[in-house]
């Protein structure tokens, strides 16, 4: 808590309040006419409707007032104001506060895989590290295979960190950590990254080197618009890895979540499966996953 003493002055309308450390450099005087838009101390002040006019130099705030009070009567609220504000903005001008990053934790089909959302957009495209070689230019993961030896793998993409376990631990035990981790590591100005991150558009280009055939093009737009959205929303992400038109075998690339997932085989078989038959049911007859 800032401390202030209160000094009286030769004027009898004017105190000061004298603080322990020098507030700014040079001086600054300030009516009711004055613009205060970044300066909470005067506006908080000039709530008082008899305070008229305020000075502010090396250690101290005088503060002038209207006849219509007695000091005895006021100072001690304007010193508690002032010790409020000087606690929040030390230097009287408007500090702008750091955006804070709120992050919660959120279940995904894989038990080893939780995503840790964040309520910033933390990059535009995606990152997979599988282990910490992986993670060399990417800061953010390699804080959290520092600092936890349970953390296997980190995919981070547009919102948020999913982080696969080993199953030395149940997440109940090491969730909380792991997600002050993120938060504090955000908050803190911890780079995400120093490499460009994959576009969501096709990432299988980026493994293969290669242009989508037509026909893999249309099994891919389905995708894109009726199978990635609710994969990605559990913290996984699918991309058409390779089609084979003799078979009319579709093999899909998963990864973050979805990669090693139990439930991932009874997704597509089920799911993914039965969509592609039904819009492309020239093109597709199976489904197969390759972990990625």
């Amino acid at each position: 808590m800032r401390q202030i003493l209160i000094e009286p002055t030769e004027n009898p309308k004017v105190l000061k309040f004298v603080a322990d450390y020098n507030l700014i450099p040079g001086s600054l005087e300030l009516d009711r006419d004055s613009d205060i838009s970044e300066i909470p101390l005067a506006q908080e002040l000039f709530n008082y409707p008899f305070v008229n006019r305020i000075f502010i130099t090396a250690n101290f705030i005088a503060v002038a007032k209207e006849d219509s009070v007695e000091w005895e009567h006021v100072a001690e609220n304007l010193k508690n104001v002032i010790e409020d504000e000087l606690l929040a903005n030390p230097r009287i001008y408007l500090q702008k506060k750091k955006e804070l990053y709120q992050i919660y934790s959120e279940m995904t089909p894989n038990p080893n895989v939780m995503k840790f959302v964040s309520n910033k957009m933390l990059m535009d495209g995606f990152l997979e590290c599988k282990n910490v070689q992986d993670a060399e230019f990417v800061p953010l993961a390699k804080a959290l295979f520092d600092e936890f030896d349970f953390v296997k793998e980190v995919f981070i993409s547009d919102n948020f960190v999913a982080v696969t376990k080993d199953n030395q631990y149940e997440w109940h035990q090491i969730m909380t950590q792991v997600r002050s981790k993120v938060a504090d590591y955000l908050q803190g100005g911890g780079e995400i990254s120093n490499v460009e991150p994959h576009p969501h558009e096709n990432p299988v280009q980026k493994i293969l080197n290669r242009d989508y055939t037509d026909n893999e093009q249309k099994i891919s737009d389905i995708l894109m618009e009726y199978v990635a959205p609710a994969v990605e929303n559990d913290g996984g992400k699918i991309s058409l890895m390779e089609y084979d038109e003799d078979s009319k075998t579709a093999k899909m690339l998963l990864q973050g979540a979805c990669s090693g997932c139990p439930s991932s085989t009874a997704t597509l078989k089920n799911g993914i499966e039965n969509i592609l038959k039904q819009f492309v049911p020239d093109l597709v007859e199976k489904v197969e996953a390759v972990n990625g």
